[in-house]
């Protein structure tokens, strides 16, 4: 017998790649399959009064009320009277009353080694409300290089989004329309940041004449460019290197792309942003190598951003030597989870704020896609799921077992990424003006997470059976709750794309910074003519 859930997304025409679904315990709401629309998916209205609950932003936490109307926070103060009758109150007492998560890297729908991610912007959408993230950034890949084409695609696909979204772009390429593409994302289309990947040669690797260009290019615009830090030359030495070993299986993927080779290109990337002097942001630090060099460049002053994912932050690679294919496969994605120190380290460094937000990368694929790299590791599809669980993990091992305090958890899962795109306070605060983006956590709570329970599309999850303590318990998006007592209640199509503004806080002060190298180049030196 069909689930409701399977039942919503046929209804909303969602097909699936070979996927073998799983089986939900929570039910999406119906109403976008009616043509209810947003409004009627949970019938809460437009206004809520959250009581007594802990209010907590990345400055301060504090008691009081929260009081929502059409959407934005109108009043954050204690013993807010409830007034009128068609007031949604919520009893948050005993509980915490935070910024919805922010997601900054994520990859729904993405066409990547001959296949599609398993989750696009309904899945994706409803599995991130579930666990507490009422906003993502995804990546655009353009199209055979083409920016304006990549952004169509991508529009196209978000037309089912069920909640805010914002977009990076990918650059793969580098020429005159390129550069000229790159100034209309930003000015045009509300695009603050560009991708450039030092690794999958042949694909989307540049090179650094182009990065160096790219660099450039994002300097004069006030975009911030952004790195997948491998060197993706060595990589595919190592690669080949693992073949002619006889290494096929999913633990040559690790070996074929140690620390070094993260470390390298995380330290040659922040060398040539100091050389053009503008800021960078490094995704997916995975390994103790890739940390100490952006340590040390913040140590010296240089303005970089460095972004560990939940995979890295807590699990090890052992999985990647499981014995069963569909069980280490899972686990293959790039740069590849580290054996077993690396995590800790990349812990330490975000409660410290050598590392300062937690993404995801979720790029899900299912064992059927995975299988594509039976016989050769390097056709897995590369990619984890996170999406859903990231707010629960980052509260379980980071705020419970004292390494962070709940200021700290607001900021790294929210603040610090609406700070960095330049939507803050719009975003990842619990302000008068702000987005009503709410979620409410039990402490007491506790969750168990996997595959049979989460609403990711993908049949497989990389933290099966995992435990811990803390649970979102209600998600608010934009003053509508989507997310209570253990149901979904969202609309394919209700989301709403987030422009993001260049020149954010990271370029505070680069004019003045260049004005003061060239006045300490003492040069050029005037030189007298030298007799004839």
């Amino acid at each position: 017998m069909a689930t409701p859930c399977r039942l919503l997304l046929i209804l909303l025409g969602i097909v699936a790649v070979a996927v073998a679904a799983p089986h939900p315990a929570h039910e999406f709401c119906a109403a976008a399959a009616g043509g209810g629309g947003a409004g009627s998916c949970g019938g809460d209205g437009t206004r809520i009064l959250i009581k007594g609950g802990t209010v907590v932003n990345a400055h301060r936490a504090e008691v009081a009320d929260v009081y929502v109307e059409d959407g934005v926070v109108v009043a954050v103060r204690p013993n807010i009277p409830v007034g009128e009758d068609n007031v949604k109150v919520i009893d948050a007492t005993g509980k915490y009353v935070m910024p919805g998560g922010i997601d900054p890297h994520t990859h729904l729908e993405m066409e990547f080694m001959g296949t599609v991610t398993i989750d696009d912007f309904f899945s994706g959408h409803a599995a991130a409300l579930a666990g507490g993230t009422t906003m993502h950034i995804d990546f655009v890949i353009p199209v055979n290089g083409n920016l304006t084409a990549g952004l169509e695609s991508y529009k196209h696909k978000a037309e089912k989004s069920a909640m805010d979204y914002g977009f990076h772009m990918a650059i793969t390429k580098w020429n005159d329309e390129v550069s000229k593409e790159m100034e209309v994302m930003v000015k045009e289309h509300g695009i603050n940041s560009f991708k450039f990947f030092m690794a999958y040669k042949g694909s989307l690797m540049v090179t650094d004449d182009l990065l160096l260009q790219g660099l450039q290019k994002c300097k004069s615009l006030g975009a911030l460019a952004m790195v997948h830090a491998e060197n993706g030359d060595a990589v595919a030495e190592g690669q080949q290197r693992m073949i002619d070993l006889g290494i096929t299986g999913p633990e040559g993927h690790a070996l074929s792309r140690p620390p070094v080779l993260e470390g390298e290109a995380t330290s040659r990337a922040i060398r040539l942003a100091k050389f053009i002097n503008t800021p960078l942001y490094v995704v997916h630090v995975m390994s103790i190598d890739a940390m100490e060099e952006i340590a040390k460049a913040k140590r010296e002053g240089q303005r970089v951003i460095g972004e560990p994912v939940v995979s890295g932050l807590v699990l090890d690679d052992s999985w990647l030597w499981d014995p069963d294919f569909a069980t280490a496969s899972k686990y293959v994605m790039s740069p590849p989870i580290r054996e077993a120190g690396h995590n800790k380290a990349l812990q330490a460094a975000l409660s410290s704020g050598i590392l300062q937000l937690v993404g995801t990368d979720h790029c899900t694929f299912n064992s059927t896609q995975k299988a594509f790299g039976s016989d050769d590791f390097r056709k897995i599809p590369n990619g984890v799921n996170g999406i859903e669980e990231r707010m629960h993990i980052i509260w379980d091992s980071m705020v419970e077992t004292g390494k962070i305090t709940v200021t700290d958890y607001v900021r790294v899962t929210s603040t610090e990424c609406a700070k960095i795109f330049n939507i803050y306070p719009q975003k990842g605060a619990i302000m008068e003006g702000s987005d009503a983006d709410i979620i409410i956590l039990n402490p007491k709570g506790s969750f168990v997470m996997g595959a049979h329970t989460h609403h990711s599309r993908s049949n497989t999850n990389v933290y099966e059976g995992r435990k811990g303590k803390g649970m979102v318990e209600v998600t608010i998006s934009r003053g509508r709750v989507v997310w209570e007592d253990g149901t979904l209640n969202v609309a394919a199509g209700s989301g709403r794309y987030i422009r993001t503004p260049p020149f954010g806080y990271l370029f505070d002060g680069i004019e003045k910074s260049d004005a003061a190298y060239r006045a300490s180049l003492r040069a050029p030196v005037q030189r007298s003519k030298a007799a004839a």
